[in-house]
């Protein structure tokens, strides 16, 4: 005896179907597979983030970390992927519906991450300075990951 699934079931198999399908064309179109790498080129297709990467190319650090390094929490491999997953998609809905700031600003939770990777690749030298927990490394620093502008 063949069963039939209900106009319901079978309308939610269909609505779950259009979603998954437009998720994949989405990823596709946008390129989402770069994000997955750790190369800086994946950050500058969205073309609001090409001075930053030019700036980049001229800063101290362009040899020694990618965006990632600075920009993705690297205690763990959880962490790192909550921190790319969640950037991901606060950074495809803003680019969406065009509703960031102008010049872009870092948000406390990613200024809470390059904070803590600055203490993480600096720590033999800012473990001689008394309550280095607290510090606030691109306050004086600025300029270190992202060079001059022009």
């Amino acid at each position: 005896m063949k069963r039939r699934l209900s106009w319901p079931a079978l309308f939610l198999c269909l609505l779950f179907g259009l979603a998954l399908g437009a998720a994949v064309f989405t990823f596709y179109y946008a390129r989402g597979h770069a994000y997955l790498s750790d190369s800086p080129s994946a950050c500058i297709q969205c073309h609001v983030m090409r001075e930053h990467y030019d700036s980049w190319g001229k800063a101290s650090h362009h040899t020694v970390a990618t965006c990632n390094d600075c920009h993705l929490s690297n205690d763990s491999f959880f962490d790192k992927w909550f921190s790319k997953t969640r950037n991901g998609i606060l950074h495809s809905r803003a680019f969406t519906f065009q509703d960031f700031a102008e010049p872009i600003r870092i948000h406390d939770f990613n200024r809470a991450v390059v904070q803590n990777n600055c203490i993480r690749c600096h720590q033999a030298l800012v473990s001689e300075i008394p309550d280095h927990a607290r510090l606030d490394c691109v306050r004086c620093h600025q300029g270190v990951g992202h060079g001059p502008t022009r």
